[in-house]
């Protein structure tokens, strides 16, 4: 439904969302996304992966293997740098969804 470019420029927003909550591996990101927007957003969880080593270079998130029975998951935390991260974001993205109702006229519905 939504563009990639769209969905693209709000991934990190939505995956340190999701980790603000509590530590989380790449397959349940992307079903939480799925399931919390109602199925209109999707994200292939191969296409989560780079987005979060991505952000575990910058130091906005830690990851750590678990092992759980037969499988190895990647568990990845927010961390202090990410929190600052996450609130410039959320007031980046405030801040622009104003400007586009505003401009589209959408904020006088």
């Amino acid at each position: 439904m939504f563009s990639p470019e769209l969905k693209k420029g709000s991934v990190e927003l939505l995956v340190l969302t999701l980790l603000e909550e509590e530590p989380r591996h790449g397959y349940q990101i992307g079903k939480l996304i799925e399931a919390r927007s109602g199925g209109l957003l999707t994200f292939r969880v191969s296409s989560l992966y780079p987005v979060l080593a991505r952000m575990e270079e910058r130091g906005w998130v830690r990851g750590r293997w678990v092992e759980k029975g037969e499988q190895r998951l990647r568990f990845y935390r927010l961390t202090t740098s990410g929190e600052r991260a996450l609130a410039r974001k959320r007031q980046t993205w405030r801040v622009y969804a104003d400007v586009i109702d505003e401009l589209t006229g959408l904020s006088h519905a």
